[in-house]
């Protein structure tokens, strides 16, 4: 059976993770993907948070995989050479330099679709064009300026960043999409494009509700966050869903960091849910028994069910408010996860074997095809391909070999 993206040829000339994590994306859906690196070096993260000496680490190997590395000094003319041979065999080159990097080599746009005009050059920045375009980004400052710490929280805490790497992997995910859309269009004109992503406009999409919030408060306080007052911005508010639904993270048994449950209170879910937790009597009374009525004290409806979930297990309670079509969802630890054998079933956590490291776990392709499975395979050794790459745009062995010799792989 084929890949969807089958045939597409892909130069990342990305690092790090927002982009590595975009085109992993692109070699799961079935790109051959060519992994371009500094020669001695390679990507930053091969050698950043290692758990084993002298090995690539998991940072490297969990945003590399289904790739081939190719090492090439850009800064040699003959480098440059090589370049210019690749861009011409290629339908997509994706880059996360800081502004302006890929022109210092000598390649701005200009040049690059001049050298093939069917190329999608693809870049993630960390801001658009502006105020702020020449500043650095970094996962955490895509989430500080695109709204997501300063609606993250409780209300007399400081911004908090989330978990989730939304500025880096997030902002790789629409690169994916924006990518997609050009070869699509590329089919009915025949001519590449300029993709850009900017890490703090994914980020602000992703909060899109907290700017729908913002206009919502010129009309009076959110009713449903948990928050006494509101000024002129949308506040932190803790665990509160921020939207039609209310629901909270309460405490289950035995007690510990991730002994928690996420519960979400439906209009049709509150008589089965105040049977459940022993006040059967709350699902006719006018004082409960409708969302506005239970509106301004949803702090005292959850610590009622918290009563009832404090003497359960997380596991517990999800089987008992399923069975009543609650939704709910209990906090899973990274352990967890990891462990999860549904997850391992599913293929969303997956076991890889490499070379060096042996064996590790990794995230499966979240995106599911049926007519393009996906194979999880390990990351490229830095440089493992060059022969092979370089063979396929016309050198011979012994170009390569002097090549290698003179320090341009």
């Amino acid at each position: 059976m084929g890949k969807a993206l089958e045939g597409v040829r892909v130069l990342d000339m990305t690092h790090v993770q927002s982009g590595p994590s975009s085109t992993q994306i692109l070699a799961w859906l079935g790109a051959d993907v060519v992994k371009l690196e500094t020669p001695g070096r390679g990507d930053i993260t091969r050698g950043q948070l290692r758990d084993l000496p002298g090995v690539d680490s998991l940072y490297f190997t969990m945003l590399n995989a289904n790739k081939r590395s190719i090492t090439l000094n850009m800064k040699s003319e003959q480098g440059k050479e090589v370049f210019t041979k690749l861009v011409s065999s290629v339908d997509v080159l994706v880059e996360n330099f800081g502004p302006g990097v890929v022109d210092r080599f000598g390649f701005p746009w200009e040049r690059l679709h001049e050298i093939n005009e069917r190329l999608i050059y693809a870049s993630i920045k960390g801001f658009g064009p502006g105020r702020y375009a020449n500043f650095k980004a970094y996962e955490v400052i895509a989430q500080a300026m695109g709204g997501s710490m300063s609606t993250t929280g409780f209300e007399q805490g400081p911004p908090t960043a989330t978990g989730a790497q939304i500025g880096d992997s997030g902002t790789g995910i629409h690169l994916v999409a924006a990518i997609l859309a050009a070869l699509y269009q590329r089919t009915s004109t025949g001519r590449g494009q300029r993709v850009q992503v900017a890490m703090q406009d994914a980020v602000l999409n992703l909060c899109r509700v907290k700017l729908r919030d913002q206009q919502r408060l010129a009309h009076g306080p959110l009713g449903e966050y948990p928050n006494e007052r509101f000024g002129d911005e949308v506040p932190r508010s803790g665990n509160a869903s921020g939207g039609g639904q209310p629901g909270w993270a309460v405490r289950c048994a035995p007690g510990g960091p991730n002994d928690y449950i996420y519960v979400i209170v439906q209009p049709v879910g509150w008589a089965p849910l105040t049977e459940l937790i022993g006040r059967p009597e709350l699902a006719a009374d006018p004082d409960w028994a409708t969302p506005e009525a239970r509106l301004s004290k949803l702090d005292k409806v959850f610590a009622m069910v918290e009563e009832w979930t404090e003497q359960r297990t997380k596991w517990e309670v999800m089987e008992l408010l399923n069975a009543r079509n609650i939704p709910c969802g209990p906090i899973l630890s990274t352990k967890e996860l990891i462990e999860d054998e549904t997850l391992a079933e599913l293929g969303t956590v997956v076991e890889v074997p490499h070379p060096e490291r042996g064996a590790f776990k990794t995230v499966g392709c979240p995106l599911k095809l049926s007519d393009s499975p996906v194979d999880v395979e390990r990351s490229p050794l830095l440089g493992e391909h060059n022969d092979e790459v370089l063979g396929e745009l016309g050198y011979s062995a012994a170009d390569v070999e002097q090549l290698r010799t003179a320090g341009v792989i």
